[in-house]
């Protein structure tokens, strides 16, 4: 097992719980919460795949996705209070699991051939963002990639890495520099607290 489906796989995980604590604090059912964790793990992925026009996407293709994601519920739902308590852990698994997927998203884009920057960086931000994005339109919420510090931008910077390295080091090392671009960029904005700026709505400034 190589080091990006090793990733994949974390950013699996830490997704699933990202999207069952959220339908928790929805106050969801058992049902909610499991289809949430599904729905952020693997939809960044089947994006990702339909729009690079493979005939059937891999987390459906490979149902191992979603039955972890579903197991991670369960382990969410029995441990929430745990769970909730250690928000920094849960905020790094989740910044290892968006840095993997922006990886593994412009890998995707440069083996279907397509390898211009403004694809391999779409494909990044897609497979990184979108299932979060799905998550919290189905929360009835903005999406938090609109709201929260940096973080898709943190994958548009991975894919721009990914891009302007892949012609002189091939397909498979600049995956690698993907992830380490992104994740560092992610861990920096939750740990200091960054935010892109917004409009100030006060107008007695």
């Amino acid at each position: 097992m190589d080091f990006i489906t090793i990733m994949e796989w974390i950013g699996t995980i830490a997704f699933a719980v990202s999207g069952a604590v959220v339908a928790i604090e929805k106050e969801m059912d058992y049902y909610g919460i499991g289809m949430m964790a599904v729905f952020t793990a693997i939809g960044g992925g089947i994006v990702r795949d339909l729009l690079l026009d493979r005939n059937l996407p891999a987390s459906i293709e490979n149902p191992s996705y979603a039955i972890v994601s579903l197991i991670t519920a369960a382990v969410v739902i029995f441990c929430y209070h745990r769970v909730d308590k250690i928000g920094h852990l849960v905020s790094i698994a989740d910044a290892i699991g968006l840095a993997a997927f922006a990886a593994i998203g412009s890998q995707a884009a440069a083996f279907s051939g397509h390898t211009d920057v403004y694809t391999v960086v779409i494909m990044a931000m897609l497979t990184g963002v979108f299932g979060g994005a799905i998550r919290d339109i189905c929360c009835q919420e903005i999406p938090r990639i609109f709201r929260r510090e940096v973080y898709a931008v943190a994958c548009i910077v991975g894919g721009v890495v990914y891009a302007v390295s892949f012609p002189y080091l091939g397909l498979v090392l600049p995956a690698y520099i993907c992830f380490g671009v992104t994740l560092v960029i992610r861990l920096y904005a939750v740990f200091h607290d960054l935010h892109l700026g917004k409009v100030s709505l006060d107008h007695n400034e």
